[in-house]
């Protein structure tokens, strides 16, 4: 009883610094507890489509973290038809737009975190590491949902891999066949696409490249 009642408090501090409806959240947390066994904590414009396929048995928190500049009307959508399974506890920034396919699979680590109004479009495989920070706006797309062949062309695996502790800046494009080494630094408005297999890199520009080694970021 205590234990509820400390959490119910918390998740009212919560939604009262991030002007969210404390009794649709709360009445939406209880929902989710008894109907699918999921710990999520939701603002009150989030729409998940196919809840049923995250997995985590931890906390999830959707558009309730506070963000000085994010409105409390924005919306956040999220159509999972394929997997999103969260290793950790884990926060999704209001207004985000999430399309999982019905054959892909999002996997993301424990700590870090995704900003407001970034897009996860994932036809195929996403995985992001441990501790990571996505800034707003950024965009994950690993599918042209269009054809062009021409001579030599050859198919490439079109899963997006992040590792471990990896700052990805405001508004970069992270595209199809993209891997990011550990300790990575992706500059803001950057349009990714390679392999970048060095770890603790700058990582810039359009198209990017690597910009500077052996940094750390905290």
């Amino acid at each position: 009883m205590k234990y509820l009642i400390k959490d119910s408090y918390n998740i009212y501090k919560k939604c009262k610094q991030a002007k969210s409806v404390f009794l649709i959240v709360y009445g939406k947390y209880i929902y989710y507890r008894a109907r699918y066994k999921l710990n999520i904590l939701a603002h009150q414009h989030t729409t998940v489509i196919g809840i049923k396929n995250i997995n985590t048995a931890h906390r999830l928190n959707i558009g309730v973290q506070y963000i000085g500049f994010s409105h409390p009307s924005d919306k956040t959508w999220m159509n999972i038809k394929g997997v999103l399974a969260i290793t950790g506890n884990y926060s999704i920034g209001r207004g985000c737009r999430f399309d999982i396919g019905e054959q892909a699979k999002v996997t993301i680590g424990c700590g870090g975190y995704i900003n407001v109004n970034t897009k996860l479009i994932i036809m195929h495989g996403l995985k992001i590491g441990d501790n990571c920070a996505i800034a707003w706006g950024c965009e994950f797309l690993d599918e042209d949902f269009h054809a062009i062949d021409y001579k030599g062309r050859i198919e490439k695996n079109k899963n997006i891999i992040i590792g471990n502790h990896v700052w990805i800046g405001a508004e970069a494009k992270i595209y199809q066949g993209t891997i990011i080494a550990d300790g990575c630094v992706i500059a803001s408005n950057s349009v990714v696409r390679g392999h970048f297999t060095e770890k603790n890199t700058i990582i810039g520009g359009n198209p990017a490249k690597v910009i500077k080694t052996q940094i750390q970021w905290t």
